[in-house]
């Protein structure tokens, strides 16, 4: 009988031990699913080393008053047991209105008008190109977001405090919309103890640096098997954005700036293997197959590749044999997955400023922040036929095959005159 009622009594504070974890753990999830990480500035500048790692600390729980980021008022979360992605727009319409209800008063209101509309169109048109009905096949136009790596989803940068989700692309503006972001999230102390609040004061050689930016990519580190859930109501719930150009222009960009001045890792990585591969001898012309072992080296005696062997590069199939395209001249739908994530907000480095003082009104952030426009050094679409002059047509129609999706998915025009000359 004692026997019976030890057993019975282990039995009920079993029971009450399992209801007590099951009640913390349910808790556990939701905190982490309203407030996931401290807002406040996690990184000093001279804790920030370029190519550093990241912090091992981790940043205390947070504080955030709940329904408040950034002390904006955030709309109304979307259930978590919405089917992903869809709905992802009705918060950000409720924006829209506000917006031009706002701008209407001010008597402004037919541009916001054209602005609108002109999002809704460039949104459309990803739809239908990423639709089974798109013309435009592929790698992954089709595959669900859980089945994208990890690895390959650190271009999305997250910002907790005031609720944005950035994809960032190499060669469109990235500098300064990290530099933003930077700004936004308070993840960087300037010498003076307090969080950047101008985004041209971030230092250029920090920005990049990995550790300042909380990408999706690092949320397995964190947060193990609850990561991608927790993607999932971010992107159900942020306000998702991201930049894009001309693919051609963009690739001429990447080769002016890492192959026509000297870059030690790209000319050894990249510049050397182009030489190597389609280089026909010493640029000198005395017939020499030598290629100089350093960026210094090869500038000195003017050796450097060519815009045409670097398309021969990007198309040559043993370039992705042995890795993934560099970040510089990968395409965008791989770097920011657009047939999974619908963002809200898409904008053109061709229209830079405007969309990008749209954004910040958006963001209710116009007043806080100015964003950065820089001219220097920008590649002009007008210089595309002296940079292919050089490139064999049936390569020109090959390059525009390997971004083809690009061109369609964001609205650039096919470049007839180049594929056809």
């Amino acid at each position: 009988m004692g026997t019976s009622r030890h057993f019975r009594l282990a039995f009920l504070l079993g029971s009450a031990l399992m209801i007590l974890l099951i009640v913390n753990y349910w808790e556990d999830l939701r905190a982490l699913n309203l407030y996931p990480h401290d807002p406040r500035p996690r990184f000093h500048l001279s804790h920030v080393q370029e190519g550093g790692p990241s912090p091992t600390t981790e940043p205390p729980p947070s504080t955030t008053v709940p329904g408040r980021t950034g002390g904006r008022t955030t709309g109304t979360p979307k259930p978590a047991g919405q089917p992903f992605p869809q709905g992802t727009d009705s918060d950000l319409g409720e924006r829209w209105r506000d917006e031009r209800e706002e701008e209407e008063k001010k008597g402004v209101g037919e541009k916001t008008e054209v602005e609108w509309r002109r999002q809704e169109e460039r949104k459309r048109r990803i739809r239908d190109v990423c639709s089974a009905n798109g013309t435009v096949e592929f790698p992954g136009k089709f595959r669900k977001f859980d089945d994208i790596p990890n690895r390959e989803l650190d271009h999305l940068i997250v910002d907790d405090r005031h609720e944005v989700i950035y994809c960032y692309v190499p060669k469109v503006a990235c500098t300064n919309w990290k530099r933003v972001m930077v700004v936004l999230s308070e993840s960087l102390m300037a010498p003076d103890g307090r969080p950047y609040q101008n985004p041209q004061a971030v230092p250029t050689e920090l920005i990049h640096n990995s550790s300042l930016h909380l990408t999706f990519s690092k949320f397995w580190r964190r947060y193990g098997r609850l990561s991608r859930h927790l993607m999932k109501v971010k992107l159900q719930s942020y306000t998702k954005f991201l930049f894009v150009r001309d693919p051609f222009v963009r690739l001429i960009s990447a080769f002016r700036n890492k192959f026509l001045q000297p870059n030690e890792d790209f000319y050894r990585l990249f510049g050397s293997v182009m030489l190597r591969r389609y280089g026909n001898g010493d640029r000198k012309g005395n017939g020499s197959s030598r290629i100089p072992e350093s960026a210094a080296e090869a500038f000195t005696e003017g050796i450097r590749p060519s815009f045409s062997e670097f398309v021969q590069y990007l198309l040559d199939p043993e370039t992705e044999r042995k890795q993934p395209f560099n970040e510089h001249w990968r395409q965008v739908y791989r770097l920011c997955h657009p047939c999974q994530i619908h963002y809200d907000f898409i904008g053109t480095l061709e229209n830079l400023e405007e969309d990008s003082d749209q954004l910040l009104r958006i963001l209710g952030v116009e007043d806080q922040i100015t964003f950065p426009l820089s001219n220097r050094n920008r590649t002009s679409a007008s210089w595309e036929h002296d940079w292919f002059a050089d490139v064999p047509e049936e390569l020109r129609r090959k390059l525009y095959s390997l971004y083809e999706a690009d061109f369609e998915m964001f609205g650039y025009p096919k470049p007839e005159t180049l594929l056809h000359h």
